[in-house]
């Protein structure tokens, strides 16, 4: 019996692959899984383009990362640079400033030494003037004194001349 359950479940199998196979089962399943490769390849495709879109975009942003920073160096050269010409033009106006402000230091100073000696000339002429004034008051009390104006009035008239 054992051989013959095994014959009939043998023969019950050829025949249940003979109806897929009558019926086209077989073709189906090819078809099922020709779509399912084509559309692994069309994601396969996919990917790949889309790997190629993705480099193509690193590219470019390195490409643009490099500009920024070579950009980025220029501007602070350029910096730099203005800095240094600044500091140099500071330092300029500076020893201009500083020596226009000693010139007029130096002014001031001798004008206020010129107004020292002219005071001072001032002053000595004035105690002169005074000394001259009260030796003459002394030599001139008298006769000799009334002679020296009769002179110089005499004289007056000649020096006007």
């Amino acid at each position: 019996m054992d051989i013959e359950a095994e014959f009939f479940v043998l023969l019950g199998f050829l025949v249940f692959i003979g109806v897929l196979v009558y019926f086209g089962a077989h073709r189906v399943v090819l078809k099922a899984l020709d779509a399912r490769g084509e559309a692994i390849a069309a994601e396969l495709a996919q990917a790949a383009k889309l790997r190629e879109e993705a480099t193509a975009l690193l590219a470019s942003f390195e490409k643009r990362t490099a500009e920024a920073e070579a950009n980025a160096a220029a501007i602070i050269a350029e910096a730099r640079t203005q800095a240094d010409q600044l500091a140099v033009e500071a330092a300029d106006r500076l020893k201009e400033f500083i020596a226009r402000r000693t010139k007029q230091a130096e002014a001031k100073i001798a004008l206020a030494e010129a107004q020292a000696a002219a005071e001072v000339r001032a002053a000595a002429a004035e105690h002169a003037a005074r000394a001259a004034e009260i030796l003459l008051a002394d030599q001139m009390r008298g006769s000799a004194g009334a002679d020296l104006v009769t002179r110089e009035i005499g004289e007056i008239g000649s020096r006007l001349s």
